[in-house]
């Protein structure tokens, strides 16, 4: 009998995790992350713990079986039982030998690090499993690096699969391995921590505190496990799920090693896999509350993208202008960057904020994400490691850019080399009247010194056009275009026809239906080809697609082909790695020709 697969359809997404209703899409039963149980475990909710597993050891190799509790599996008339072999995996330092035995399975797949390096049946697999499951888990954990590599080639791999790490996850790191893009967690470190009296909690294992009368029953541990998936779903949902690991993290220095081996591999493919989002919904916070938070791969790919490639507008690269940054975001919105624009009186001078985790914010760039969105603590007092990143960005951007002179209002001391550093705080508080005095006198001497022409820039599209530069990687669209309008929306237009608005609320470009020609000629936009049967009236689902794009962020817009003609546009909702096997809707049509 050929096995059923789960129905998946995605409800939220937050870079490697997902929140997947599970069976019905119209009444889902349960969704992941969610629990495994085993027939010894307490009986939890469905909505929990939507699946069971039995290892049979009666046979040889063992074999261990899969039901679900509900019914989750097309037509959802009955619940559903899968079998897999495990295999008998080597340890990962034999990886090398190319032996072992490789576990079985159809839509409960197994895997492990021989297998994922040997077992050529892997690469070319034209099915998604219902769920994979990383087998010697355990065993990846302890060696630093391999689970991260592990469960990153396994997602990437199978981006419609459900991810189950066995006997490794805890209400202590759920959150953690959700982040890292784990599905499933089971129950095995809960019931070895109640066979020694210790609870395992949120914040890590600790001993049961006998004036509350706690216990360290397995129905306890699981009242910490709800508390823990529910946090996390919720997490997922809201786009603060890299906040909830952080925290989690802290818990023991393995977690930590995960979490920051996790960054650095997610970052050095992250360029391929289209990991971090280009836009996000208005009002999305970017909490940055621990020094965690520096090495997200977003804010690593920010500062690359601003010292080594951003160019700023055409008038502003004689003066580079050095300002602190402000609670309120975006910076032009506080009542210090009002009273600093007064003192500079002109537009020649590129405005560039110094910011702690980004490094540096030029304004041009302020209402972007995650510009406009982070939000950290402020001490007042920069960290060692803080300064070193901050003052080796601004010394890469003066070299690339060439900048003359920089006019230095923020509290760190710089030097960049081949340019003259002119200090305007000496000592003072950015906003008191002898430093914006000097701010000011500094700005009218140096432009005077450099005789800049008198002519006025056309700022407006000279702005327009670093931000398309940062976005798309060129503006050639913006050539013969004016702009037009009242801050803050603007209205791009060619030749009397509107090409674009450019809402700085919500940080992008709103490009209108006659403009989609322009951009399908020069190739400034991502596209995807969908199959010529399909009518475009709703949005792009994977059995739509032909070809696409590979580097695909969650957020981009996308222009559609269908046999190489243009029929309209949508905004990608999924990242690169889930294209084009990831389940439910991909992208959302905006405009069809």
């Amino acid at each position: 009998m050929t096995e059923r697969p789960i129905g998946r359809d995605v409800i939220a997404r937050d870079r490697f995790s997902r929140l997947i209703s599970l069976g019905d899409r119209n009444d889902p039963p349960s969704c992941s992350p969610c629990l495994i149980v085993s027939e010894i475990d307490p009986d939890l909710p469905v909505s929990v713990a939507p699946l069971i597993s039995n290892l049979n050891s009666s046979t040889i190799p063992s074999k261990l079986e899969i039901s679900t509790r509900a019914n989750l599996c097309y037509p959802f008339d009955s619940i559903e039982k899968w079998e897999m072999t495990p295999g008998l995996p080597l340890p990962p330092s034999l990886v090398e030998s190319d032996s072992g035995e490789f576990g079985t399975g159809h839509e409960v797949l197994p895997v492990n690090w021989g297998s994922l390096h040997h077992d050529e049946s892997l690469q070319s697999l034209e099915f998604q499993p219902s769920l994979v499951a990383i087998i010697d888990a355990p065993q990846l954990s302890t060696n630093r690096g391999l689970l991260e590599r592990a469960i990153l080639t396994v997602r990437t791999s199978f981006p419609g699969s459900l991810i189950w790490t066995p006997g490794i996850s805890g209400p202590d790191n759920c959150a953690l391995l959700s982040w890292m893009g784990v599905d499933i967690f089971d129950l095995a470190r809960s019931r070895h921590a109640s066979s020694l009296g210790v609870l395992l909690t949120e914040s890590g294992p600790r001993k049961p505190e006998p004036s509350t009368e706690e216990d360290t029953s397995m129905e306890n541990q699981c009242e910490y496990w709800i508390r823990a998936i529910s946090a996390t779903r919720s997490a997922i949902r809201n786009g603060s799920l890299r906040e909830l690991a952080e925290r989690q993290s802290t818990s023991s220095p393995r977690s930590v090693e995960h979490l920051r081996t996790h960054d650095k591999i997610a970052y050095e493919i992250s360029n391929r896999l289209g990991l971090t989002r280009s836009h996000v919904p208005f009002g999305t916070k970017l909490r940055c509350h621990s020094f965690e938070s520096r090495n997200d791969p977003k804010i690593q790919e920010w500062r690359k993208k601003v010292c080594e490639f951003h160019e700023p507008p055409l008038h502003q690269r004689d003066v580079l202008l050095l300002l602190p940054c402000s609670a309120k975001k975006p910076y032009k919105l506080s009542q210090s960057h009002s009273r600093f624009r007064r003192s500079i009186g002109n537009q020649r001078a590129h405005e560039v904020m110094v910011t702690s985790p980004l490094g540096l914010v030029p304004r041009e760039l302020e209402d972007l994400w995650p510009a406009a969105h982070y939000d950290i603590p402020v001490t007042g007092e920069w960290d060692k490691d803080e300064a070193w990143i901050i003052k080796d960005m601004i010394n890469r951007l003066v070299e690339r850019v060439g900048y003359r002179v920089v006019i230095n209002h923020s509290d760190l001391e710089v030097s960049p080399p081949g340019a003259e550093v002119i200090d305007t705080r000496l000592g003072d508080t950015a906003g008191s009247k002898h430093s914006l005095a000097r701010l000011e006198e500094a700005i009218d001497s140096t432009f005077s010194d450099i005789k800049v022409q008198s002519s006025r820039p056309n700022t407006r599209i000279n702005v327009m056009r670093s931000i398309s530069r940062f976005q798309f990687g060129t503006d050639k669209w913006l050539n013969g275009c004016e702009v037009r309008g009242r801050p803050p929306i603007l209205t791009i237009t060619k030749d009397e026809i509107q090409l674009a608005k450019w809402d700085p609320r919500r940080g992008r470009f709103s490009f209108s239906k006659r403009s989609l020609p322009i951009l399908h000629e020069l190739g400034i936009l991502k596209s995807v080809d969908i199959n010529q049967e399909v009518s475009l009236i709703g949005d792009i689902f994977p059995s739509y697609l032909i070809s696409h794009d590979k580097y695909i962020s969650s957020g981009d817009e996308l222009l559609i082909t269908q046999g190489g003609t243009l029929i309209g546009s949508a905004r990608a909702v999924a990242p690169g790695w889930e294209w084009p096997h990831g389940p439910g809707r991909l992208a959302k049509t905006r405009h069809r020709l």
